[in-house]
Formats: C-alpha cells, structure tokens, sequence
C-alpha cells in the first residue's frame, strides 16, 4: 500500500514538472516566434533594408508551439468520470471556444484603430495575427482532447488503436511543416485526402449523445452552436487572411493545424446533428429508461430492506410518472376493508362517489379500463374533470394486498402499451410484496430458532452437571430432549452431611411451554426442601404452587428421594411419575416400586393428600437404582414396538456388577439399537445410581 502511494505521488510530481515545462516551452516559442515576425516585417517596412527570412526557424517554433500545447492539453484533460457530458461542453466552451469571441473582438480593436488613424500598421497587423493563432492552437488542443474523451466513451479495442494511429498521423503531418513541404502538394494531397476519410469515421462514435436527457440536450445544442460558431469565426479569419501579402507566415499553409480544425469542426457538427435530430425522441426514451429504473427499483426492495409501505410508495410515484396520470389514488386492503393511503389531484368525495358508481356497476377489485368515461352516463353525470380511468388491483392468487386507480383528463388516455407497462409494475410489486412478507417470516423463524438456542442453553445451565462424589455411592446421567428444550429435569440438593434430595420428573407436551414448566418445578424444588421436608409432604406443598401457575391441560409427574447416608436407606415419594428399578444385591433380585401416586396438577385441591404415598427403603452394598422417564420405556422402533420395562428389566439384570457409568451406557446403547438413529420422539432423562460397599469417611 505504501509503494503504491510513493508511486502515485511520483507520478503527480512528474506530471507537474512535465506540464509546467511545456507551459515554458509554448510561451517561449511563441514569444519566439512573435519577435523573428515582427522583425521580419519591419525589415519590409523600411525599403532598402536587407530581408530577414529565416523560414527554418519560424517553422520549428510554430512545431514546437502547437506540440507543447496540444501536450500540456493532453495531460490537463482529466479521465470521464461518470456521465457528466455537459459539463465537458462547458469546460469547452468557457475555457477555449471564448477564443474565437475573444479573436473578433481583437480583430474589430484593429480595424476601428486603423481606420481611425486612416493608415495601416504592419506591426498591429502581425501582432494581431500571432495573437490569434495563438487562440487558434489553444482552442484546437482543448477541443481536440475533449472530443477524445468523449470519442472513447464505451470504448473497445479497435476504437482505441484507430484513435492511437489518428493521433501519430496527425503529429507526423507536423513534419510537412518543418521541412517546409507544402501540403497541396500532388504527393501529399491523397495523403490528406485519406485522413479526411479517417475523421470523417472517428466522427460516427457519438455513443455519448445517447446519454443526454432531453433538458441536457437542449443545453449541448446550445453549448455545440457556440463552438461550431467558434469555428467558423477561426477560419473566416484565417481564410480571409491568406494570401496576403503584408504577412510574413501564412498559417493556413500549416497542415497539422488544417487537420485539427476539420477533426474539431466535423465532430461539433456530429454532435450538433445528433442531439438535434434525436430531441424529439429523448423524453419518450427517457419515459423507458425511467420505467425500467423504477421496475428495477421494485425489484431490489427486498435486498435495499425496504418495508411493504415504501414499496407502495414507489408503485404510486411510478405509474403515475409511466401513465402522466392527471389523479390517482390507492386503497390498501386490510381484513377486507379498503384503505386510502395515497392521493393526488382527488378528494374524499371524489373517490366515494366514483366508487360507489364502480360497486353498483358491479366493478369491484378487478382489472378495469374505460378511455371514454363521458360516454357513460353514469360517470357522465358525476361530473367529474376526467375522461380515463385504469383500475389495477394489486392481487395475487391467494390475497388481495390493494387496489389502484388512475385518471387522466383525456380520451384513450391508456394506450396498450401503457397498460401493460402499468401491469408489470403491479405484477413485480405484488410479488414483492409476497417475498417481503416470506423474508419477514424468514427472519421471524430465525429469531425464534435464535430464541430457542438461548432457551436450550438457559435449560442445559439448569440441569446439574455434577453431583456430589463419595466414597460409598456414584451417580451417571443421561438427559436428552426430543426438541430444542424438554419438559424431562432432574436436580439434587444437599440437606446435610449425610443426606441428599434427588428430584426427577416429567412436564407433559413438548418444546417452550414444558421448558417453562420444567424450570418453575425446579425452583419449587429448591424453595421448598430448603425446609428439609419429607417426600410425601413436598409433592403436597408442589401441588399447591403449581395450581396456581400450570394451564388447566398440563401436569407434571415425578419422584423424590432422599437418601441417608448414615442411616443406610432412603425414602421417596412417586407423583404419578414411573415405577422406580431397583436391584438389591443381598437377594439378587431386580424388581420395580410398585407405589402409588398421582401427577401434580391433576387435582387441584386438598384432597391430593390423598393419592401420596412415602416409602422408607434400606439399601444394601452394590445396590443399584434405576430412575427414569417414559421417553426411555416408551421409546419405539421403526414396526411401532415399545421398549418396555421389562427390557429395561433385562438390561439391568445383565448389568448390575459394573460400574454406574456402564450400567447407564449400556441401556442407552441397547435403547438406541432398538429404536434405530434419529428416533427420537419424546425427552429422554435416565439416571442410575449404585451404592458402594465402601464405608462413607468419618
């Protein structure tokens, strides 16, 4: 990046010294050149003094003029940037075609002062004349690289050598004037007569003339006739002065400077022409160019995040612009009751009679075009200031988003080709709107997928991690919900040293709302064995909150124990929740709890009391107790077989010697091989615990 500044501004530094060292070298030689003159003609001036000619020299400082002139115009010419073409005519105009204004005027200074003083002054004469070609060169460089800017608008290769070949033919016709060659000669007349030719088909690439509005083209005529005008003025000057014998140097005889003016001339002329003759075709070009930006605009709403009223808006300014609509207005239809939201040259009164006209004639929200409205006596006796009207509806097969009316204060006013440009803007707006509407809906989705990432990750912080170690028991989970978040949970909560609450449980549905429900039965749990109740009395006291705050269709189900560590045993009390597994390694039997209990939130009153039941167990070295929900037993397989609780049975009966982390690992797998992958249609919580034979530390 830094190379690329110290380069960019080497190059501007070059370009300076490179443009002021021709601005030196063009006054010189001029200065030059205007002295050897004015020498030469006082030496005709004054009979019997010896001639000064030095043809030579005069010809290689009128070289060295025009090439340090046309070069510094050639580097002050700053690249087309955008289409800004006025401006180029103006810059031309103003900085160099006020040269031939300036030329007359010198010349008119002239002929009062020579008159006035009834006698001629060869001096004023030369100075005027070298004055003038001074403005003659000035004006054909500007031109001439402005017209090059121009020329290769839209450029292609080919134009761009053809203009590289015209450049080095017209310096090399330079050299005719150093050497002294004249080119009227019959050598190089043909010459000349081909670069003729070769102007004449750089002067065919007007591309830029396309691109001028009418207002624009209306200003180049302008600005085109000033230096046309310019260029006539040169050369009725030169022309005139030609031949005359008081001069010492005969411009006219400099081919290059011939050339040029022919290039500049022809290319005005061109321009002239073109704009001219394609005026009375611009603004109907420009109504197209105008529809399709306006048709594009419609097309990008959705990618510029527009809104469905700014689209609206864009439709009403742009038919109006497409059909030169006298009035308008556009009713919006929202739960079949139509809205004005958009008018222009129509009041309320307007719009309600013509409406009400339009439902007795039984026209209402269809595609409708009358161009003859006072023939129709209905309309006719409105008295209404318009004689057309457009009805578009802005509908597409499912809903009907508005309805558009157009008027216009003359007959035909809607022409087919109107009508269909008309159409295509409803048909593009309709549909985005549809596609507004679907990426609404997108966005909608993905704020809820977002919302719902933050809820499965507010829910997995809920669901404990790690429960306690000791030496004497070890505990191995598993939890996995059928959607993003579950009803299924379980929590612990250390009473004391030597007791622990374990809560496991079942929010009935799916998704956001049993989330919800989960996380309130949790805090429940927390608020309320924070008083060290027993189990029986816990599902009493959740069964009152929860009455308060669960719809009348949820429930919960659930289990709770609490183990005693020092007494060897643990009660629970079952909510409706599954039966408990249990393996008890003193008579090497695996059997399930059967206990009562009822889910909490089924009945809503004191007697919930009723359907509770505690129960005390001591549980023995290498005891295992398998707890979990009915998405484990109730998990089926691709023929809609359940899993079961006596394969849950089995599974324990095979596994009960091993380790808490095996027992949980070995029924998830067998789950899984029964249900298949991706099988998963309701949460799934399991939780294993095995008692140690190990003594807890004293």
């Amino acid at each position: 990046m830094q190379e690329n500044k110290t380069g960019e501004t080497r190059f501007m530094l070059y370009k300076t010294n490179a443009k002021s060292l021709l601005v030196t070298s063009a006054v010189v030689s001029w200065a030059l050149l205007l002295a050897n003159v004015l020498l030469s003609a006082e030496s005709l001036r004054q009979e019997g003094t010896a001639r000064i000619s030095l043809p030579f020299i005069n010809n290689l400082l009128i070289v060295v003029f025009i090439v340090a002139v046309f070069l510094f115009q050639r580097l002050s010419t700053d690249a087309l940037k955008g289409i800004d073409f006025i401006g180029y005519l103006w810059n031309l105009f103003s900085k160099a075609a006020v040269a031939a204004y300036l030329s007359v005027a010198l010349f008119l200074a002239y002929r009062v002062m020579t008159n006035y003083a009834d006698t001629e002054s060869p001096l004023l004469l030369h100075l005027v004349y070298q004055i003038n070609f001074g403005l003659l060169v000035v004006f054909l460089a500007k031109a001439f690289y402005i017209w090059r800017q121009l020329l290769l608008y839209h450029k292609n290769k080919f134009l761009q050598i053809a203009w590289d070949w015209f450049e080095l033919l017209l310096g090399a016709t330079l050299l005719l004037t150093l050497f002294n060659f004249r080119y009227t000669s019959y050598i190089f007349l043909p010459l000349l007569a081909l670069m003729g030719f070769y102007i004449l088909f750089l002067c065919t690439n007007l591309k830029w003339v396309a691109y001028l509005t009418f207002n624009n083209k209306s200003r180049s005529l302008v600005l085109l006739g000033a230096i046309l005008l310019s260029c006539y003025i040169f050369l009725r000057f030169f022309r005139g002065m030609a031949g005359n014998p008081d001069l010492v140097i005969d411009y006219t005889n400099v081919g290059f400077l011939l050339l040029a003016m022919m290039f500049v001339s022809f290319y005005t002329l061109a321009a002239f022409l073109v704009s001219l003759f394609s005026l009375p075709t611009s603004s109907v070009f420009e109504q197209k160019s105008e529809d399709l930006l306006n048709f594009q605009r419609l097309s990008q709403s959705i990618q510029q995040g527009q809104s469905e009223a700014q689209v609206y808006d864009m439709l009403f300014e742009s038919t109006i612009k497409a059909s030169d609509a006298s009035a308008a207005w556009f009713e919006l239809v929202r739960n079949s009751e139509p809205q004005v939201t958009h008018m222009l040259n129509v009041n309320n009164d307007q719009i309600k009679r013509i409406r009400h006209l339009l439902l007795a004639y039984n026209i209402h929200n269809i595609d409708y075009i009358n161009n003859n409205l006072n023939r129709n006596p209905g309309f006719r006796d409105l008295m209404l200031p318009w004689k057309s009207l457009i009805i578009l509806p802005i509908k597409s097969k499912k809903h009907l988003a508005g309805v558009l009316y157009l008027l216009k204060d003359i007959e035909q006013g809607f022409d087919r080709e109107t009508v269909n440009v008309l159409r295509t803007f409803t048909s593009q707006t309709i549909l985005t709107i549809e596609n507004l509407r679907l990426v609404a809906e997108s966005l909608q989705n993905e704020r809820y997928k977002e919302e719902l990432k933050i809820a499965t990750q507010v829910q997995e912080s809920l669901i404990p991690k790690n429960f306690p170690v000791d030496s004497w028991f070890e505990i191995s989970t598993h939890a996995v919900a059928a959607k993003e978040v579950g009803g299924d949970f379980y929590d612990f909560l250390q009473l004391s040293e030597s007791r622990i609450a374990i809560i496991i449980g079942d929010v009935s549905g799916k998704g956001i709302s049993a989330a919800f429900h989960m996380a309130q039965m949790k805090g429940i749990f927390h608020g309320l064995m924070q008083q060290d109740m027993a189990p029986s009395e816990f599902m009493k006291q959740a069964n009152s909150a929860l009455s308060r705050c669960l719809e009348r269709t949820s429930f919960i189900t659930s289990a709770l124990y609490i183990i005693d560590y020092s007494m060897k045993g643990f009660m629970f009390a079952r909510a409706g929740h599954c039966h408990t597994l249990y393996y008890n390694a003193m008579m090497d039997d695996v059997f399930y709890f059967q206990t009562d209990g009822l889910g909490l939130g089924i009945i809503r009153d004191k007697s919930y009391a009723n359907h509770i039941r505690e129960m005390y167990y001591d549980y023995n070295p290498s005891d295992v107790m398998v707890i979990y929900t009915d998405g484990i037993v109730e998990a089926r397989n691709s023929q809609n077989e359940e899993y079961g609780e006596d394969r849950l049975k089995y599974m324990l009966q095979q596994t009960y010697h091993l380790e808490a982390e095996d027992i949980k690992f070995a029924i998830i797998n067998d789950l899984q091989d029964f249900t298949g992958p991706d099988n998963l249609y309701d949460d799934q919580t399991l939780m294993v615990i095995k008692f140690k034979p190990v003594e807890p530390n004293k």
